[in-house]
């Protein structure tokens, strides 16, 4: 291994770590955004436009105040593989009620990559190539989220809370712990539904430990630069979904789903509405149910600006499939993202399972 190919590594490393804790008196647009792809293959097979419609244990993700719609409790597990498998995501949440205008959720979230190569120490001090010294190390993001809701005296009217402690983990180089809040309403009628999400509202804030020593053995990667210790705070600013969906039934058999959902964040970012004060992008999705036992899906979301190689801007988007399966308290659901590659995203597929708890007794 030629001593570039060394020093590729140890700046890959160095900014693996700067990139995990910028931005110390600055609010980043994309900190924990792992806590921002969705849970549910269901939710993902309508591009997450579920925000007024989640009733069901993914409600402490989506908006915790659908959880008192719960009648028993409920688990769900969620598995993803992002960048050719490369990346796992991972989610396992469990909800009850407490009586009958209440009810609590527990989720918690991992998304990480394991087996990473750290070569910075392949090289001795005497200059001899040793492949003994390499060793593997993973870096994983955590979230763990505690979800109240509450019925309010107004017929349909819902609210629930959501506290998150995140923690963040880059091997032995560095890791952080960080805490925010969530709020969140949800209003159903005979025919509507409506749900607001507020996500991050106290902005949720990182707090970054990073070992000097293990930083020390590569912050002279490139002569000159990134000599000192990176900032070690950061700063998650709040975002907002805002949804409205209907569903339609015929002849008792058959159900018709529709929501669009519209999401803020107060940073000009890509999406497809964008200013200084806050940025927009909608989805929108669909689901037909038959004899609430087979499920098919579809939605778009994800619409961005995307600038070409020639210089000009194309707006991509991201088209969703998906179908479930429910029977006797167990639902499976499947869903395919970014069908056709509209987007500059790469497809995934996702696969849920939901139990109902009666299935334990």
């Amino acid at each position: 291994m030629s001593k570039f190919l060394i020093l590729k590594e140890k700046i890959l490393l160095l900014l693996l770590l700067i990139s995990a804790t910028l931005g110390a008196q600055t609010v980043r647009k994309y900190s924990n955004e792992f806590m921002n792809i969705g849970v549910d293959a269901a939710a993902f097979g309508m591009s997450n436009a579920v925000v007024a419609s989640s009733a069901d244990v993914n409600s402490g993700y989506w908006n915790p105040a659908g959880l008192v719609n719960l009648e028993d409790k409920q688990i769900s597990l969620m598995h993803a593989s992002y960048f050719a498998n490369i990346a796992n995501y991972d989610y396992a949440a469990f909800a009850m009620p407490l009586d009958d205008k209440s009810a609590v959720g527990l989720s918690l979230i991992r998304f990480g990559v394991d087996d990473i190569l750290n070569t910075t120490q392949l090289i001795d001090s005497e200059g001899n190539i040793d492949y003994n010294r390499i060793s593997l190390f993973s870096t994983a993001d955590y979230g763990v989220t505690f979800s109240y809701a509450r019925k309010l005296p107004l017929d349909g009217l819902n609210y629930g809370v959501n506290a998150k402690v995140i923690r963040r983990i880059i091997g032995d180089f560095a890791s952080s712990w960080g805490f925010g809040l969530d709020a969140a309403v949800q209003f159903r009628n005979d025919k509507w539904m409506f749900g607001i999400m507020a996500r991050d509202i106290t902005t949720t804030f990182n707090a970054w430990s990073i070992d000097e020593e293990k930083f020390a053995e590569i912050q002279g990667a490139v002569e000159g630069q990134n000599q000192e210790l990176p900032e070690t705070t950061e700063i998650t600013i709040p975002k907002l979904q805002f949804g409205i969906a209907r569903k339609f039934v015929y002849h008792y058999d058959f159900s018709f789903l529709v929501e669009v959902d519209f999401n803020f964040r107060f940073a000009e970012t890509n999406d497809v509405i964008s200013s200084s004060l806050a940025s927009i992008t909608p989805s929108a999705g669909l689901e037909f149910a038959y004899i609430d036992m087979v499920y098919v899906r579809g939605g778009v979301g994800n619409f961005q600006n995307i600038k070409q190689l020639d210089g000009n801007e194309s707006v991509g988007f991201q088209p969703n499939i998906g179908v479930g399966f429910r029977y006797k308290g167990i639902q499976v659901d499947y869903a395919l993202t970014d069908i056709g590659d509209q987007s500059a995203a790469l497809y995934s597929n996702v696969f849920s399972l939901k139990l109902d708890w009666d299935l334990f007794r």
